[in-house]
């Protein structure tokens, strides 16, 4: 095997060209074979014609291809293949350069394994805490979720291997997930839900898009041609295949007519069946048919070079990574000064036998490293933190104590006592000791294809943190979930609060890497920690009921709901400490006076560029991540959010260094959905630039004055007398029927504002007002004849 390098991308329109070549020569019965699996993993090839079926299988975070018969759930053994840091710790790095190298490490062990497609990266929103497949997701904001899921197709397919951008769209529970319908407004969608995926496709192009099980406003996702095709290919300009989620199909038809092209896993040829019978009796045009055929042929043409070209999987160089990629991700929230030094890092040579660290929790033994489901991973190796503590500090110099119960360690030393001796022998060690206290949430608390009901740690663990934090000299806890755990009835009790999510295979030695100072933590929320459950604004609308979930906190998810509300949380989206200290200065946008943006203005156009120095001020190397938001100043037309990320750079300084750093805004960034002309659409008036180290920690906003083109609504019969008058046009025509009756009606002390608010054709037919219906009718008839003519 040679070793890993980048395959150019082949041209894509020359591919195609070759694909229509070979559907023209297919059977109507060839070509809808096509559109369905060979198998749980393969889809079919044409024999006929020398077109080989490709595998495909799953990811997100490590390939998952199952030796022998195949299971979606993993049930069947699976080929050692590297387990890298899932969804929720590779968006916590807010690093796209280190994702871009776990994507080139997953597309060499795609590639290695003569598989064409792995199954990720997933670009959900992170909607609410409780969703049990939070830890494949990458944030609860669509531009680190986009941005990273950017890099990490970009990386895959330098490959020569294909990805599948997933759960398109609007996937944010496992609760009832195959038929449930995310009834969700048009701006929250556009806004929140599909620009993760939108900048994932407009920038890195994955060769396919997985659909969603579910329904989006009683549509299943599987039969929206609004969504598949007008969206996805019409506007975003999406080249490759949409595939189904497995099992997703409803009804394979509309779902072909849709754009659905390939439906996973096979079908046994029934939908084959369908396909070829709607053909023949008039009911689908071939032509549909053959748009799909030719995708699908292109994919296979497509992953022809990798495939006949195999490469070492470079499994060593792949751990090493996924050790520097845990210890990335991993943030720190505490970090207390006791007894005039900070908790974190450890001095090694503060421990020796007769003065050991003392370690507590199953999980520094048996690490909870990764989720369960269809991303479950057989890793190459283990890494566990009490090993890699023993190994660094000596074996004497560590006092271990598993603390409490865990399914997983069954058998193992200490398992077998009950719950009170494991906790009396912990707090014992912990007596008058420097503790690191591993604790987290069991596999079966979340997993796909259930949610979680609560976001509390369990019990017992919460207990044995109240008690060893009362006893000990110095307490360190350590973190492992997937998603979002409380820490606000003990993090006050604690020195240091590391948060570790799931850090894959070498997650034990990234965290003794962390604890003992070899390197700093460099990770940064990319979802917000609540005080209370209750605060969460979709707290009253997850998961749902009777088929539907109503996602009513519209635009306000995460720190956009929390910030709106002024709710105090824990810690703060975009949050993270590390073993020194920046600051951020001289911020200020540069911009030539006003902020001009135009009809003509593109979408990705700069319009201004942010810039600020970000200086070490510590004494040891770090890492910083300056955070840009912005926000509208004062009232605005629609309903909006205090502030959103827009851009975010990292920057590793030594101590004492400075450096200068440019983050360019377009208008999309100052650009809200105007759901009256279904489009972008930008707010002329005062805005604010903020720039700081997370949501809350601003270090400077500055106002900026945006020249923008009005908002206007198209006016119909039922606008109220107030849209009319903003209107240029309307108010035009109004006072031309109106006359010197309106400047009477607005002159009047009181009673205006309500009047204002009444619909036209309503007002017009109250007695003794403004106008009458057939002057009304005029109006309207005038207002047509304007618009015809602009």
């Amino acid at each position: 095997m040679s070793a890993a390098r980048t395959i150019p991308e082949p041209d894509l329109a020359d591919l195609t060209a070759q694909a229509r070549t070979l559907v023209a020569r297919m059977t109507l019965e060839e070509k809808a074979a096509l559109t369905s699996g060979l198998d749980f993993w393969h889809t079919k090839g044409v024999e006929r014609l020398g077109l080989d079926p490709v595998m495909v299988t799953d990811g997100p975070h490590g390939l998952r291809k199952q030796q022998g018969v195949s299971d979606h759930l993993g049930l069947n053994g699976s080929v050692p293949a590297t387990c890298f840091p899932t969804g929720a710790a590779l968006g916590s790095t807010w690093d796209p350069a280190l994702l871009r190298r776990v994507g080139e490490a997953l597309g060499t062990e795609t590639r290695a394994n003569e598989v064409a497609v792995i199954l990720g990266p997933g670009a959900n929103m992170k909607r609410s805490p409780l969703c049990g497949r939070n830890f494949e997701y990458l944030s609860e904001d669509p531009l680190v979720a986009g941005e990273s899921a950017t890099a990490l197709i970009e990386g895959i397919q330098s490959r020569g291997v294909g990805t599948s951008l997933k759960h398109f769209a609007a996937n944010n529970q496992e609760t009832d997930r195959m038929r449930v319908s995310a009834d969700v407004d048009e701006r929250p969608l556009r806004e929140i839900y599909l620009p993760a995926f939108e900048r994932a496709v407009r920038r890195s192009q994955p060769w396919t898009v997985m659909c969603s099980y579910n329904r989006i406003n009683d549509v299943y996702v599987s039969e929206s041609r609004e969504l598949l095709t007008s969206i996805l290919r019409d506007e975003w300009g999406f080249d490759g295949l949409v595939v189904s989620d497995w099992g997703a199909v409803n009804h394979r038809i509309p779902g072909l007519i849709a754009g659905l092209d390939l439906e996973m896993p096979s079908s046994g040829g029934n939908t084959d069946t369908e396909i070829v019978q709607a053909v023949r009796s008039g009911d689908l045009d071939e032509s549909i048919l053959d748009t799909a055929a030719v995708r699908i042929t292109t994919l296979l043409l497509r992953a022809r070079p990798a495939l006949a070209d195999p490469i070492d999987p470079a499994h060593e160089a792949h751990h090493a990574l996924a050790r520097e990629v845990a210890a990335a991700g991993a943030v720190l929230l505490r970090n207390e000064v006791v007894a005039g030094t900070p908790a974190l890092p450890l001095d090694p040579t503060d421990f020796s036998a007769s003065t050991p660290l003392v370690v507590i929790g199953e999980f520094a033994r048996t690490p909870r490293y990764q989720g369960a489901g269809s991303s479950q991973i057989n890793p190459t190796r283990i890494d566990d933190a009490l090993s890699g503590l023993r190994e660094a500090l000596g074996a004497d110099a560590i006092a271990f104590q598993p603390g409490f119960h865990l399914d997983e360690a069954s058998g193992l030393e200490g398992q077998d006592l009950d719950e009170d001796t494991l906790a009396r022998r912990a707090i014992d060690a912990a007596t008058g000791a420097t503790v690191v206290l591993f604790v987290g949430l069991p596999a079966a608390t979340e997993s796909e294809g259930y949610d979680r009901t609560d976001m509390d740690l369990p019990a017992d663990q919460v207990r044995l943190i109240h008690a060893v934090a009362g006893v000990a000299a110095r307490t360190i806890v350590v973190l492992s979930n997937g998603s979002a755990v409380l820490v606000s009835d003990w993090e006050d009790e604690v020195d240091a609060l590391l948060e570790s999510w799931l850090g894959g295979q070498a997650s034990g030695s990234a965290l003794t890497d962390v604890l003992l100072g070899r390197v700093a933590p460099s990770g940064r929320l990319a979802e917000s920690i609540p005080v209370r459950q209750d605060q969460v604004p979709a707290h009253l609308n997850f998961p749902g009921s009777d088929g539907h979930v109503r996602y009513g906190e519209g635009l306000f998810i995460g720190y956009r709901g929390f910030d709106a509300m002024g709710a105090e949380v824990s810690y703060p989206f975009g949050f993270g400490l590390t073993y020194t200290t920046f600051s951020i200065e001289g911020v200020e946008v540069a911009a030539p006076g006003t902020v001009t943006i135009t009809d003509a203005t593109d979408q990705d156009e700069i319009v201004c560029r942010v810039r600020a120095r970000v200086t070490n001020t510590g004494t040891r190397a770090g890492a910083e991540v300056v955070q840009v938001y912005v926000g509208r100043a004062g009232v605005s037309q629609v309903s909006r959010v205090p502030r959103e990320l827009r851009a975010f750079t990292k920057v590793w300084l030594e101590a004492g260094e400075s450096v200068d750093v440019e983050l360019a805004l377009t208008r999309r960034d100052f650009s809200h959905w105007d759901i009256a002309t279904h489009s972008w659409a930008v707010e002329a008036g005062t805005w604010e630039v903020s720039v700081g180290s997370s949501s809350r920690n601003l270090a400077a906003v500055l106002s900026i004055v945006v020249d923008a083109p009005d908002l206007r609504r198209p006016l119909d019969e039922h606008s109220t007398l107030a849209e009319w008058l903003d209107d240029p046009e309307g108010a035009a025509i109004t006072r031309s029927v109106a006359g010197q009756a309106l400047d009477d009606f607005l002159a009047r002390d009181e009673g205006v504002e309500m009047f204002l608010a009444i619909p036209l054709d309503r007002l017009s037919r109250m007695p003794g007002e403004l106008i009458t219906p057939d002057q009304h009718t005029r109006m309207l008839a005038d207002l047509a004849s304007t618009v015809s003519t602009r």
